[in-house]
């Protein structure tokens, strides 16, 4: 059983022991039965007014609830509208008072999140203005007077950070910005005579309006002081590359040199004003001194002439090179030509340099070849004779190496330039076969010399003897020794006899008297001649030995089967 039953039965009995006290009372008092009946019906009437009214107080709390439920349905759905939150659902078995409490409570709660969205869309529209103020740039698109979605202050929020990052951005630029300018700016000697320029030099940095138009206006500025420093060092490294190339022409003392203005360092405007004005004064000085300034560039022009291997054709192509009335108009031809083989040159560097290189290599390949025909160098002390070798088989390899590089070089710019490469006047490739040419020509006039001159030293050397090419070293004999003879086929000649000679031909040895050599006869050798009134004819030459010496001496010659005619082996 229900408590509220229970408690209900006890009200009842409750007024049932009342109406039971009420007529014991009355019966007590002797009220009269019509009078018992009138108090008893002023009793229900009292009772029952007492519980209408009960009844329609509760009747009442019952229609409040009611509407209550009513008001918070009506404004739950106004408020998930504005939300952008889907309906609300209620329990079916709850009850009205449980109802208007989960109502209530929603209700309440929407309210808050209304108030919040509404609080945060005010903070973030505030910010935004302050950025787009500082930024310049267009406010966030959204409804002020709804109430902001989820996603709508996501975004809103997400935009704000962007901006303040941008800002972050945008002022880091401007400060470093700012310096460089003020630098340059001091650098320069130059003034603010624009709003602009005075607005980024001296107004606060937290008042700088960093739009976008303003950040590139800023860059602008920046990028024109840089470009007119930069012209600046250029002209000031254009004027010392002046100052320095004329005090080279005009010998300017180096006492002089030291006090001039090219040693001050920087790109101000003073220090341009300064070399200028140097530049001036040795310009002045040059037009004084024309002719040793004109022979000072034809020097350098020379100079760079026998860089890019210029012909003797392509030289005088330049016709003033050669005229002797120096005037200013002379010195200009030649400060023309001089910029243009220059800017030639330098343009075209790597591919004279190893042109260069290719040359030394080659010279120092001939040089070693003409030591080749050194005797000397076969006596090989400190094995230079090795060393030789060595280098000279490295050098037939660099050089082969260099002009397959130079012919690939070559032939890829005659493609870019669509004109032959030209070393002394011919094409790189024919110069180099004509080197080579010229190499084995020598090489050849060479031998030929050489085998000319064997053929005439020998036919002397039959005819007349052989001399000794080193000195013989003569034993000195005692008294007691004596002298020794040595035989050529019968004829006995001693060492002591005066006025004999002994030579050395190709290792042997040939005994002749002191008188006049006369043609060899016919007459057999070994045979003894009579003392006559006619002098005696020398001993035919007989070749003994074949040593290191006398090959030094030929150095590589072959001889002949005639060059042997009318020897003995």
């Amino acid at each position: 059983m229900r408590k509220s039953e229970v408690l209900a039965a006890e009200a009842a009995s409750c007024l049932s022991r009342a109406m039971a006290a009420l007529r014991d009372i009355w019966e007590e008092i002797g009220i009269p039965e019509e009078q018992r009946l009138e108090r008893t019906d002023v009793v229900k009437q009292h009772i029952k007014s007492l519980l209408d009214m009960m009844v329609a107080e509760e009747q009442s709390l019952k229609e409040r609830l009611l509407k209550s439920i009513a008001l918070c349905r009506k404004e739950l759905d106004t408020l998930c509208s504005e939300l952008q939150l889907g309906p609300f659902e209620t329990e079916e078995e709850s009850t009205i008072l449980q109802m208007e409490k989960n109502l209530r409570m929603r209700v309440e709660e929407l309210q808050r999140q209304k108030q919040d969205r509404k609080q945060e869309l005010k903070a973030l529209q505030e910010q935004d203005r302050d950025l787009c103020d500082i930024l310049c740039t267009a406010l966030f698109s959204i409804d002020s007077s709804a109430v902001p979605s989820l996603e709508d202050l996501d975004c809103y929020r997400r935009h704000v950070a962007s901006l303040n990052t941008l800002k972050e951005q945008r002022r880091e630029e401007f400060v470093s910005n700012k310096r460089q300018i003020i630098l340059l700016m001091e650098e320069l000697d130059h003034t603010p005579d624009t709003s602009f320029e005075r607005d980024v030099v001296c107004e606060n940095e937290e008042e700088f309006c960093l739009s976008k138009d303003n950040i590139v206006a800023l860059q602008n500025l920046l990028q024109q002081l840089e470009a007119r420093r930069a012209l600046n060092e250029a002209v000031c490294a254009e004027l010392r590359s002046r100052i320095v190339a004329l005090w080279e022409r005009l010998q300017i003392p180096q006492e002089e040199r030291e006090t001039s203005a090219v040693h001050v360092d920087g790109s101000r405007a003073k220090t341009r004003r300064a070399l200028q004005l140097e530049v001036d004064h040795l310009e002045e000085l040059k037009l004084q001194n024309m002719k040793s300034v004109i022979q000072a560039i034809r020097a350098e022009l020379a100079d760079y002439w026998d860089k890019c291997f210029y012909s003797q054709e392509q030289r005088e192509g330049f016709g003033p090179f050669y005229d002797e009335d120096y005037t200013e108009t002379l010195l200009e031809l030649h400060d023309h030509e001089v910029g243009k083989i220059k800017s030639y040159y330098e343009t075209h560097k790597d591919l004279f340099e190893a042109v260069q290189k290719w040359e030394e290599n080659w010279k120092l390949f001939l040089e070693l070849e003409r030591k080749t025909t050194d005797p000397s160098r076969f006596t090989n002390r400190g094995g230079n004779l090795l060393k030789e070798e060595k280098q000279r088989a490295k050098l037939q390899k660099t050089l082969s190496r260099l002009q397959e590089e130079l012919e690939r070089k070559v032939e890829a710019w005659e493609q870019e330039f669509k004109e032959p490469f030209l070393v002394k006047g011919q094409q790189f490739m024919e110069y180099v076969s004509e080197q080579w040419q010229l190499y084995r020509l020598e090489k050849e006039k060479e031998k030929q010399e050489r085998h000319l001159k064997k053929s005439r030293q020998i036919e002397t050397e039959m005819l007349y003897g052989s001399t000794p090419r080193t000195p013989i070293k003569r034993r000195v004999l005692s008294p007691h020794t004596p002298a020794k003879v040595r035989k050529f086929h019968g004829t006995s000649i001693t060492s002591t006899t005066p006025n004999s000679t002994v030579r050395s031909a190709f290792g042997g040895t040939i005994s002749h008297s002191p008188t006049s050599r006369l043609p060899p006869s016919g007459k057999k050798f070994g045979r003894a001649r009579t003392p006559s009134r006619t002098a005696a004819k020398p001993p035919r030459p007989r070749l003994r030995q074949w040593n290191k010496e006398n090959m030094s001496q030929l150095d590589g010659t072959t001889l002949s089967a005639r060059t042997f005619k009318g020897f003995q082996l």
